[in-house]
């Protein structure tokens, strides 16, 4: 019998070890806590729904899934964190289609590339914004509103939790269908919006569903509109703008991202995790009362999300339909 030789022996051993060193690295993460990167401050609608899937995720896995609020720029800090982060699952995004879609669309130089330098994990959840108004402005529906616009141009303001958020759009997008003039209130962070529209130094906003209810249901506010194709089931009373404005759609969605470059074997992970934990009666339920609709996609789902979304505002953006502040 011909005697095998230490290099082949040593090559075998190898080949051996680099079969199985991804299926072992899949089968141990998560070994230690994972971040989940909020890049929104605490109590809108990314933070609500982060913490709600942290919680059930982390359950799951037997491992804490921490959220992490890093705000600013209008989501682009966190976001920008998780681009240049390890790729190793340690690090994921709760991103949406602000800074994953719209900002990107809208930038041609970013400090990340939407598409290139994030692998997609599940879409999680979608839901339409809520178009709140201060009780003291004399509109009921839509239609009075774009009225009361019409009669004094550039006096009604809208405020948005920051620039080109999905708020900011869909203003923008409102008065442009409509044909009026509103003047856009930016702020650093939803919640900053919404106290200056519970106090009456703007008119009205976009706001998630979640952050909205208690308010109207308080009558501190009044809901007028949702942004969706089709009226929310956590305000089925309210029409859609797009019942008044033929072609209005503005949806916010809310998504996993990691880093590019995450193995394989881990992607795989934390999606079926994901999809598990959004099947799950109490979560689905709670994702429900805060205004959501549960979706749980495939990567490739989420990946196509992103570059239709893209599509959609680029081409709003470079038609001058609606301007970059």
């Amino acid at each position: 019998m011909r005697r095998t030789s230490r290099k082949s022996v040593l090559t075998c051993i190898f080949l051996i070890l680099a079969g199985l060193l991804p299926h072992n690295a899949a089968a141990e993460y998560p070994d230690k806590p994972v971040r989940l990167i909020a890049p929104f401050p605490p109590g809108g609608g990314v933070d609500i729904v982060a913490r709600v899937i942290a919680q059930a995720m982390g359950e799951n896995m037997r491992q804490q899934v921490i959220v992490d609020n890093r705000p600013g720029a209008t989501g682009r800090i966190g976001t920008e964190l998780v681009a240049r982060a390890a790729p190793d699952g340690y690090t994921v995004l709760l991103g949406s289609v602000g800074a994953n879609a719209i900002i990107p669309a809208a930038y041609s130089k970013l400090s990340y590339d939407a598409v290139n330098d994030f692998t997609p994990v599940s879409l999680i959840a979608s839901a339409p914004y809520a178009l709140v108004v201060h009780p003291s402005l004399r509109a009921t529906s839509v239609r009075d509103l774009i009225a009361l616009a019409r009669e004094r141009p550039g006096h009604v303001t809208y405020a948005s939790s920051g620039n080109l958020s999905g708020a900011h759009l869909a203003g923008a997008l409102m008065a442009h269908l409509a044909k009026v003039q509103m003047l856009h209130v930016p702020y650093k962070g939803a919640a900053l919006a919404m106290n200056d529209l519970l106090g009456g130094q703007v008119a009205m906003t976009f706001a998630a569903i979640s952050g909205a209810v208690p308010h109207v249901k308080a009558q501190r506010l009044r809901a007028v509109g949702v942004t969706g194709a089709r009226r929310s089931a956590s305000l089925p009373e309210v029409p859609a703008i797009g019942e008044t404005l033929n072609g209005f759609n503005v949806t916010q969605w809310y998504g996993l991202f990691v880093p590019a470059a995450t193995p394989a074997p881990v992607v795989k992970r934390l999606h079926s995790e994901a999809v598990k934990a959004i099947a799950q009666p109490a979560v689905n339920k709670r994702l429900v009362e805060i205004g959501t609709e549960p979706v749980g996609s495939s990567p490739d789902q989420l990946a196509d999300q992103v570059k239709s979304e893209m599509a959609r505002w680029g081409s709003l953006f470079k038609s001058g339909v609606i301007k970059i502040e």
